[in-house]
């Protein structure tokens, strides 16, 4: 299987302006690039699909650009929108773009200009006035192409700036810009982008004639059901650990549908065809074990992070799930227990108005009775005593209270 039927297998490209140059392009080891404009100060899951093509293409032998859309990032994308974007300060989109520009060396080897760049189309953007602007790029786009490209024609109804409409020339200018000086012949974006990287081909076929040039998208990613891919109960999925955890990213991924897995593991892992089915007969024959899925989230974790938070997020579901939350540090239960009922404490309490407070017993009477049943763990070990006081003392590091109603509620006070 070469390189582009594995990406067809994988699922990792739509739509392409010329399957014929694109065979070429790959056979003979292509110049390729793909942007990300900084509209936050981290990439997100959705931007790792793209991320991981770039590596594929590298890891066999291609030069790989990434672009990071200083420049590109003060105007907004239209595309997938409703609404105008707020538009970022400069300050913002250049702090914005360092931090990218950060997390995407963590995917790329930069160390030989020959096999990998990173740049900032801030860099050329800002350096075209207006004038030129218009003159030397507004005139290659007439208005009826411009307005027969689906992220225009959607949005002209609800309303369309002319900053945002003017945005897929400008990202074309990035296009063409790379091609002069870079010799960069293919662009990766995702299915919103199509209109955006079909320019970016016109701009370089009005001004420099027939050219070797190919754009293709790659599918956004959904989820079986149809709903949201990415989201989870605390907002988008961030591949910044500050924002997003290892091990929230790893559960997320842990909670895969037996019906998306074998998908995910196609996209998002570098595992063998040979590998990806024995995962997908297991997913037949052993859906209980969700083996797929405990590598899918695996994977993705070592991928973004590293083999040590990969490591650290399973040990950390695995003794959560077992209730042996002894094992774990004050620092990592915070992690784990994040999003869980929770309550500040400031003095004692009897363990029975603490139950009624954090909603773990509807009453003192239930909460006694499921006391005495054994219902309740605090930190890990059994309460049966109806009269127990709580205090910093039964705290772990003095601070925390972890309670647990049968198996899988869990529920925090802290001093």
């Amino acid at each position: 299987m070469n390189l582009l039927e594995e990406m067809q297998w994988r699922g990792l490209y739509k739509d392409v302006t010329d399957l014929e140059m694109l065979h070429k392009l790959i056979d003979e080891k292509a110049t390729i690039y793909c942007g990300f404009d900084p509209t936050g100060p981290s990439l997100h899951i959705g931007h790792l699909v793209p991320v991981l093509m770039l590596k594929r293409l590298h890891d066999a032998g291609h030069r790989v650009i990434t672009v990071v859309g200083g420049g590109t990032g003060l105007i907004g994308d239209p595309s997938g929108r409703n609404s105008e974007r707020s538009l970022l300060s400069l300050q913002t989109s250049l702090d914005n773009a360092a931090a990218l520009k950060k997390q995407l060396g963590r995917f790329l080897n930069f160390d030989d200009p020959n096999k990998a760049i990173m740049v900032n189309n801030y860099d050329w953007l800002s350096k075209i006035n207006m004038i030129e602007f218009l003159r030397d790029y507004g005139k290659c786009f007439p208005i009826n192409y411009m307005l027969a490209k689906d992220t225009v024609a959607r949005r002209l109804e609800s309303g369309i700036s002319y900053t945002e409409f003017s945005y897929m020339i400008i990202q074309a200018i990035d296009f063409y810009t790379l091609y002069k000086n870079e010799h960069c012949q293919l662009q990766l974006g995702g299915s919103d982008q199509w209109g955006n990287l079909t320019s970016g081909i016109e701009l370089i076929r009005r001004l420099e004639g027939e050219s070797e040039v190919c754009a293709i998208t790659m599918p956004l990613i959904t989820k079986a059901d149809g709903t949201k891919f990415g989201k989870s109960a605390g907002g988008a999925l961030w591949l910044d650990k500050n924002m997003t955890s290892p091990y929230a990213l790893y559960q997320y991924f842990l909670n895969t549908a037996d019906a998306d897995v074998i998908h995910y593991l196609k996209v998002f892992t570098f595992l063998s065809q040979e590998e990806i089915h024995e995962y997908e007969r297991g997913v037949i024959e052993e859906p209980h074990l969700r083996a797929a899925q405990k590598k899918l989230a695996f994977e993705i974790v070592k991928t973004i992070h590293s083999e040590e938070d990969a490591n650290e997020a399973v040990m950390m579901s695995e003794v959560l799930f077992g209730g042996e939350i002894q094992k774990l540090s004050y620092d990592q239960l915070k992690i784990c227990l994040s999003g869980v009922p929770s309550l500040k404490l400031e003095a004692e309490m009897p363990f029975v108005d603490l139950l009624v407070e954090l909603k773990a017993a509807s009453s003192k009477r239930e909460a006694r009775e499921l006391l005495a049943k054994g219902t309740y763990s605090l930190n890990g070990e059994k309460v049966f005593d109806t009269n127990l006081v709580i205090n910093r003392e039964n705290g772990i590091d003095n601070k925390l209270l972890v309670i647990r109603r049968g198996k899988k509620n869990y529920y925090i006070a802290e001093f």
